[in-house]
């Protein structure tokens, strides 16, 4: 060995190495291939121990595996798919997968065809995704990112989704709690969790989303649907800059490395839609300021298929969850929708664009027509039903059914917080309640209009009351 540069180690000596592969130290330390020059090989060591200059290191000839079982399901593992906690991975069927390969050809891909519900209302009607879909979550901290993704995870999760947390470089703290979210939910048999804190080694935490994509990969070639949340990648993007800039390679825009774009992408392009099974990905990253024009931010945007854009001044107003959606994309979702939901969301979109443009208007003093206070009135109502708890769930049919109640004119002579309760019950009922949630579908099945709903519904105005 020759040099140590803290995270990096630079050792001569070992010819025919190839970037990503293994190698061992004279102690029994790992470490894996960051890059080649004409002199020596840079190292990226696993283990925080130190190696002193002269240490002999050998080649592996194999790239860094890890491997993949349904053990793995309700645990907690490092980067390396060993448990957390110390203790043995439980003995199941599985195999070796590499942590770093090239994303699946066009030959083996499938369009995307099916909605994926994230039981977030506002989300589901106004930002849909689909199955296979790559979808940025952007917003500032302590915005209601994770919050939002927990209740997408439980609502995947409860219709047999397989997910898996990729926790990048996190506190202990939140890692604990993540975990505890996935237990109060009753999900853990669903989930794993891949997580590195902030005392990981940089190189520990520069593998966490590879191993979480490996692990979603062997999954989705058991014919399984997998989420993916890779939490977050700005931290992982930091990560990475301060190795490349200890290796002493040349920076560039904002100090990062010149193959960040690639080295994201790469990650990225392993989800999607499959012949096999498909892999869902929330890609998150954390904007300053609400600026997410960042170097970072923006090149995550233009490798997904839209983003979810979470809003510091929604949420400063009490918005729950603080979800601009004037501002977010999704480029796919909308596509794969049922006829009627994607017909309510066109309307439900313009109604409240339209709700906006008069609440401006109203900045200038302006005197506001009986039928201008019934419409505000009812973007009122709509806005309170968009907000939701963190542990409840809601499907997009009973969204879409208690939308076409207030159309039709239910509970206008409550007040929000009177009316929201109502609608809350509905959601309730909804969900705990299989003759009601059985009724409810009958009727959005039997139309395919959002005009339509409204006449099917008239006559059913006995479900709202509960």
């Amino acid at each position: 060995m020759e040099e140590l540069l803290h995270s990096v180690i630079k050792v001569a000596g070992i010819p025919g190495a190839r970037v990503s592969e293994v190698v061992r130290f004279e102690p029994g330390y790992t470490g894996i291939v960051l890059s080649l020059t004409s002199e020596h090989a840079e190292i990226l060591p696993l283990s925080g121990d130190t190696v002193p200059a002269g240490t002999r290191v050998a080649r592996t000839g194999r790239l860094l595996e890890v491997f993949a079982s349904t053990a793995h399901l309700g645990t907690t593992v490092d980067p390396l798919g060993a448990l957390r906690t110390g203790k043995r991975l439980p003995a199941g069927d599985g195999e070796t997968r590499s942590i770093d390969r090239s994303p699946q050809g066009i030959m083996g891909r499938a369009s995307i065809s099916k909605p994926l519900p994230t039981g977030v209302s506002v989300v589901d009607t106004l930002v849909p995704l689909g199955v296979g879909q790559r979808e940025m979550v952007i917003g500032d901290r302590q915005t209601g990112k994770t919050a939002f993704l927990k209740q997408a995870v439980q609502t995947q999760a409860r219709m047999g989704t397989i997910c898996i947390w990729a926790a990048i470089g996190k506190k202990r703290a939140e890692i604990k709690r993540l975990r505890e979210f996935f237990v109060k939910a009753q999900i853990l048999p669903q989930t794993v969790i891949v997580a590195t804190d902030l005392m990981e080694t940089p190189g520990m935490v520069y593998l966490t989303p590879y191993t979480a994509m490996a692990l979603a990969e062997y999954f989705r070639d058991q014919g399984k649907d997998v989420l993916v949340v890779l939490d977050d990648l700005t931290n992982h993007a930091k990560n990475y800059r301060e190795l490349s800039l200890l290796s002493k390679r040349f920076p560039g825009r904002d100090s990062y490395p010149g193959d960040i774009f690639y080295t994201h992408s790469r990650l990225i392009e392993r989800a999607g839609n499959f012949q096999t099974g498909s892999i869902s990905c929330f890609a998150v990253a954390e904007s300053v300021e609400g600026d997410f024009a960042g170097y970072i931010q923006s090149n995550i945007m233009s490798m997904t298929d839209g983003h979810i854009y979470f809003d510091t001044e929604l949420f400063d107003q009490g918005q729950r969850p603080a979800v601009n959606t004037f501002v977010s994309v999704t480029r796919v979702g909308g596509q794969v929708q049922p006829p009627l939901h994607r017909d309510a969301r066109g309307q439900v979109e313009a109604f409240m664009v339209k709700a906006r443009e008069l609440r401006e208007f109203m900045h200038f003093g302006a005197e506001l027509s009986e039928k201008v206070r019934a419409s505000l009135a009812l973007a009122d109502r709509v806005e309170a039903l968009f907000e939701q708890d963190e542990y409840v769930s809601v499907l997009p049919d009973a969204t879409l059914f208690i939308l076409a109640g207030l159309w039709t004119g239910k509970w206008k002579e409550l007040g929000n917080h009177e009316a929201q309760a109502q609608m809350r019950k509905v959601i309730e009922r909804f969900n705990t309640d299989e003759a009601f949630q059985g009724a409810v579908l009958k009727i959005n099945g039997s139309v395919s209009t959002f005009e339509d709903l409204l006449k099917a519904v008239k006559p059913n105005e006995s479900l709202f009351s509960t």
